[in-house]
């Protein structure tokens, strides 16, 4: 009886830990399962934001599900692509006070960040040499100024979709032409590369001010948000109502008065202390050199970066040399910089209603940080999906974190669709967010 028990006890336990297993396993969901022998699947993922610094990166906690997550997508037989959307390498949420390069340059920056986030690199790198999962690379905006070949020094032999202005891409693959994948970035006024504005100041740099912004917001975040050193000096708004640009400059002044409130520093507004020696900069600037000016009331309104950013020719000049399909004026450009949703309205505009691109059906953005699938339809009346990608930041405030898009294209079967499906990682549990399809398009095959 001495044996006999516990053996029993240990036959129910053993029985309970093999069904346990099994539950797990039929209930789990495999995001890169398409229920056939076919690798046809597209994965995105973006906005991994990997620092150098493990004391200011936005990604730390979540490497090791990110390298997890994709030894998943390593061993699935059914994964064709994995798209990297934009914002792979951060080189903007670095604090103000802090050379991002250290005395050196970009070169051996992404060395240091490949080190600090050895465990995804090294996965990435895997799936390449592998060969059997072609992986592509985008730009986006916090990795606008990083080059193509300091891309290939730290991930060589990644396929890089870029286009001919440094800082952009798009990618569509080519035998699935119904796709484009694009950071989302060319849209934004903040984060657009700007290669108009300080060419006199930094000659050959496209660093917008959304790179200034963020390193003055990673500065705060690094002081834990402090009582405000300096408050903004207050603008008068211009009286002659026909002076179109010295009025677009105010409304520029008003965009950057809620961000200075929000991130607060304990510096004073005139301290230099904002450290570049990058992308053809190679002054240390004061926040006061980043924001617009007025030296007597009700006088005229400059700025010592930026200078005219804020006009209708500025703006049109960017947009041309960041080949916006579809241009629009710049004073919706600067109203529409910090709302999110006017990012996912430009995937229609400049996709889905746009007459010179209606063989595109399927559109991923990221940037926004904001995971979501939205149904749309283009001039035609055909049925049109758009996704974004979210994020894979340790924090991202008020929504979910360690998102990607699965897309599988249909098959020759004519029962088939091309599905889109959204998924987040969180807690390292698969979980679907959200999911449509594209009925069967015969003119796929």
């Amino acid at each position: 009886m001495r044996i006999f028990y516990p053996l029993m006890m240990m036959v129910i336990l053993i029985s309970l830990i093999t069904s346990c297993k099994k539950s797990d396993l039929t209930t789990s969901i495999d995001p890169f399962e398409n229920g056939s022998s076919v690798r046809n699947e597209i994965v995105v993922v973006s906005d991994m934001h990997m620092g150098a610094d493990d004391a200011y990166t936005e990604c730390k906690a979540n490497r090791a599900p990110l390298a997890k997550l994709l030894g998943q997508m390593r061993v699935s037989p059914n994964v064709k692509e994995i798209v990297i959307a934009g914002d792979l390498i951060d080189e903007w949420f670095v604090p103000a006070d802090v050379d991002t390069y250290n005395g050196k340059d970009q070169h051996d920056f992404v060395q240091r960040l490949a080190v600090t986030n050895k465990v995804v690199f090294d996965v990435l790198n895997q799936i390449i040499k592998d060969g059997k999962i072609k992986v592509t690379y985008v730009p986006g905006n916090h990795d606008l100024a990083i080059t193509s070949a300091n891309v290939n020094l730290i991930l060589p032999g990644i396929n890089q979709a870029r286009d001919t202005q440094q800082g952009l891409g798009t990618y569509t693959p080519t035998d699935f032409p119904i796709l484009a994948i694009e950071h989302g970035h060319r849209y934004n006024f903040s984060c657009a590369p700007d290669p108009v504005s300080n060419q006199a100041i930094a000659s050959g740099s496209i660093m917008p001010p959304g790179y200034f912004f963020t390193r003055i917001a990673a500065l705060s975040a690094k002081q834990g948000a402090p009582t405000p050193g300096d408050i903004l000096p207050v603008l008068s708004q211009p009286t002659d109502p026909g002076n179109v640009n010295q009025n677009l400059a105010y409304g520029y002044w008003t965009s950057w008065v809620p961000l200075v409130v929000m991130f607060p520093i304990s510096n004073k507004f005139n301290e230099p202390l904002i450290k570049t020696n990058i992308n053809g900069f190679t002054k240390t600037y004061a926040v006061n050199d980043i924001i617009p000016y007025q030296l007597t009331a009700g006088g005229t309104i400059d700025m010592v970066l930026f200078r005219g950013i804020y006009t209708d020719t500025n703006w049109s000049q960017r947009e041309v040399q960041n080949n916006v399909a579809v241009k629009f004026p710049v004073s919706q450009a600067m109203a529409d910089a910090d709302d999110n949703r006017k990012t996912d309205d430009q995937a229609k505009v400049q996709y889905f209603l746009n007459p010179n691109s209606q063989k595109i059906r399927i559109v991923v953005f990221g940037h926004t940080h904001e995971p979501e699938i939205i149904a749309s339809n283009n001039l035609q009346n055909k049925y049109c999906i758009y996704a974004n990608s979210g994020t894979w930041i340790d924090n991202n405030p008020h929504k979910t974190t360690m998102n990607f898009v699965v897309i599988t294209p249909q098959t020759s079967d004519v029962k088939s669709q091309t599905y889109v499906k959204l998924y987040n990682f969180m807690d390292e549990v698969v979980s679907l967010m959200a999911v449509d399809e594209l009925a069967h398009d015969p003119v796929l095959f």
